[in-house]
């Protein structure tokens, strides 16, 4: 969870003074950056991964769950080497951080993953499932570590244990306690001061899923004075919408994330740019939250909640009205003369420009530091804006929605060297401020230190983050290839129950990676149409029923002959002697089938616009009969890169399993794509829906919340004994049955 300084963090109105400081020392810091570390080439291809655990406490007695915010201390203990669970965690390549709740968990490979080995494919299921098993033996049997995208009642009345009231200053929160928050400062503070920049408390609202009995009315709203801003949900939520208040509802939910370092700056920008069209598809593939505040909602996923619950741009930045007695520039350092004339004249709305100009004439409305007052299309945790590859067609094609910039850094970083479409992409985050600062980091070596840099490039968290190198003194820069490289963060998909779905998302990201940077497709589409897929991805069943814009099958740059073979099929026919042998006969593997017909998109009626079409989910995973999919790509890959190339035919058991297993990873997203098996999401509301608790009315009690955390327990520990008919219905029964008789595989490095 971004920069953990240590120190006083500022309040917002102390911070703010040092806002413009902040920013040019921290592009100062990226320049040192780029100097250090641009021509730094042949980095290996490692990655690792983030698994987000939520700390769930179950009274079978009582039959309630609760989140548990008492039991924090253990990533502490595990992460003491002085402890016997903190030794084993470094035995096993384990790693725990904080996250925002104080119900989180945080886990990582201490050390990252070699891609080029295929056996570490594997180990990270056996490496999530130590993460599991370390927490939870610091923890009482009736605590469970759960890989909850979302808590379904999180901010329901008694929802937490020890119980906290929803009373604290730094929220305001008519729903979420403050005792849910880290007790790190920086967390109480990240939530205070977006609130104070806002002007306002954050406002989530969500569409309720419409049933017979469903009051289109959050009922669930008190009638509180305690703090001004209780009045707020009289002008921010909305009929038939449930509302959310509070940073903690989207910071609060878990997610999976997944990162790969390039062998330089140029292969991880390509990596960048051909994984940005992916992000919504795994949005949508990984589905796992249909439930907030006690509501069933008509959507499934998590990312809209989190992009509000971090927005902390002012009325003015999102073109709105403020609520009656607001101010238009929230807490922003603007001075009072021009405020209020600005006010007089009708306020700064309506303006769809770089930035928004004060009436006096040419002069730009600034802040006091002298930051512009731009107008800003979306909120800091958001889909990307821009693709980075430097190329002038690219940029002029497909970079087509307004992306704000900060003039000033776009200045200074051409001046620097660096090219056009780099230096927008900073200039792009740098329009943002510094959230929180901590008085003793205000001043800092801009050639040994990259603070104030993270502070910024931390919190705009998007769908994927270009992630530069640290900086290093003198003596360590002999040494770079054993420091982190130029990398790429896959941040959309969310968190599933199990480690082996975890594993196989994680996996099937990595080796899709690895695939584009061998096989160099054309993945390029409008930012705009990304844009409308992560709405898209949003809807309810949306794998199934709805369709994304994609490049069209006939303008990958890919020969679709070259994949011929490299389907599923492929692991039996190379891991069973025989089959492989009849496989090359009938052409498979490198004999290009040149009389395959390709059917173009236009012939098929696909609607199109500059070469992007809208797919099915199963089509763009699973490919058709004319083009691979992304499926095929990867197949192909670990036949021809990460299998011995010596080898016609798997001559080992131990190398039979590795592929048995990663078979069974890509069958279920594959599965997920074509239907065949639900989404958690899916899943989940099935379960409410059927359930003698719900009364249709889109509520989920107390009751139902325990029937569901329950199922979601055992169906984690993948106990086949009491939920055998669920987990074959949650996986399917191909890979239910692999997963029965295979739940810990062991294996040896290849």
């Amino acid at each position: 969870m971004g920069l953990l300084s240590l120190g006083t963090p500022l309040d917002w109105y102390e911070s703010r003074k040092h806002n413009e400081h902040v920013r040019d020392n921290g592009i100062s810091q990226l320049i040192n950056i780029f100097a250090q570390h641009q021509n730094r080439d042949n980095d290996k291809f490692y990655w690792g991964d983030e698994v987000e655990y939520m700390l769930v406490e179950l009274d079978d007695n009582k039959k309630t769950v609760k989140l548990n915010i008492d039991y924090d201390h253990i990533i502490d203990d595990l992460n003491n080497s002085a402890l016997e669970v903190g030794q084993k965690a470094v035995q096993n390549n384990v790693a725990f951080h904080p996250e925002y709740g104080r119900y989180m968990v945080e886990a990582t490979p201490l050390a990252p993953f070699d891609g080029n080995i295929l056996g570490h494919y594997l180990e990270v299921e056996s490496n999530m499932r130590m993460r599991r098993f370390l927490s939870q033996t610091q923890l009482p049997a009736n605590i469970r570590l759960l890989t909850l995208t979302s808590f379904p009642r999180m901010g329901c009345p008694g929802f937490t244990s020890p119980q906290a009231k929803p009373i604290g200053p730094a929220s305001q929160s008519l729903f979420l306690p403050d005792e849910i928050i880290n007790r790190h400062a920086r967390f109480p503070t990240l939530t205070a001061n977006i609130r104070k920049r806002r002007g306002c408390k954050v406002a989530i609202n969500l569409p309720m899923y419409p049933d017979k009995n469903t009051k289109l009315l959050d009922d669930s709203i008190p009638d509180r004075e305690l703090f001004d801003s209780d009045a707020e949900y009289r002008w921010a939520s909305k009929p038939g919408h449930v509302y959310m208040d509070s940073m903690g509802f989207g910071m609060g939910s878990s997610c999976l994330q997944m990162t790969m370092q390039a062998k330089n700056i140029d292969e991880a920008r390509y990596l960048y740019d051909a994984l940005a069209p992916v992000t919504p598809l795994f949005l949508a593939l990984s589905a796992a939250a249909p439930i907030f505040k006690g509501f069933l909602v008509n959507q499934d996923v998590r990312w809209n909640v989190i992009s509000g619950a971090v927005d902390d741009r002012t009325f003015v930045e999102r073109d709105l009205d403020p609520f009656p007695g607001y101010d238009y520039f929230g807490g922003l350092d603007i001075d009072k003369s021009v405020k209020s004339h600005l006010q007089k004249m009708g306020g700064g709305r309506g303006i769809n420009g770089d930035r928004v100009f004060n009436v006096y004439g040419d002069t730009k409305l600034a802040t006091n530091d002298g930051k512009s007052v731009q107008k800003i299309p979306k909120s800091r945790y958001a889909s990307i804006d821009n693709y980075l590859v430097n190329e002038s067609e690219i940029d002029k094609n497909f970079n087509d929605i307004y992306s704000p910039i900060n003039q000033p850094v776009l200045q200074k970083l051409l001046k620097a060297g660096f090219d056009p479409i780099m230096a927008k992409h900073f200039a792009h985050l740098f329009i943002r401020d510094p959230l929180v600062l901590f008085s003793e980091r205000v001043d800092q070596d801009n050639t040994l230190e990259n603070d104030h840099f993270e502070n910024i490039q931390s919190t705009n968290w998007q769908t994927l983050r270009f992630k530069p190198p640290s900086l290093y003194s003198t003596a360590d820069v002999g040494d770079l290839k054993n420091k982190p490289g130029w990398r790429v963060e896959f941040r959309p998909t969310e968190i599933q129950l199990t480690d082996f779905e975890n594993a196989a998302y994680t996996s099937f990201i990595i080796l899709l990676s690895k695939a584009i940077l061998r096989f160099r497709p054309d993945f390029y589409i409008g930012i705009s149409k990304i844009d409308e897929n992560m709405d898209t991805a949003h809807k309810v069943d949306a794998v199934t029923d709805d369709k994304f814009w994609y490049k069209s099958f006939n303008h990958w740059r890919l020969d679709a002959n070259e994949f011929h073979g490299y389907d599923l099929s492929w692991f039996d026919r190379f891991i069973n002697e025989g089959n492989d042998l009849e496989a090359y006969k009938q052409g498979y593997y490198n004999e290009p089938v040149h009389n395959a017909e390709l059917t173009p998109d236009c012939i098929k009626h696909i609607p199109c616009v500059n070469n992007a079409c809208k797919y099915t989910m199963n089509e763009l995973i699973n490919g058709n009969d004319s083009h691979p999919g992304l499926l095929r790509l990867i197949i192909k890959l670990i036949a021809i890169d990460l299998v011995p190339n010596t080898l016609k035919h798997c001559d080992s058991k131990i190398l039979a399993l590795k592929l048995e297993r990663i078979k069974h990873y890509l069958m279920f997203v594959s599965k997920r794509a074509s239907g065949k098996v639900p989404t958690i999401a899916h899943f989940l509301r099935s379960k409410v829906l059927n359930s003698p608790h719900y009364h249709k009315d889109s509520k989920v009690s107390d009751a139902l919340n325990y029937d569901l955390i329950k199922l979601c327990d055992g169906i984690t520990k993948l106990d086949f004994e009491n939920y055998h008919d669920e987990l074959y219905e949650y996986f399917g029964t191909a890979v239910a049955s692999y997963v029965e008789t295979n739940r810990e595989v062991s294996f040896e490095t290849v």
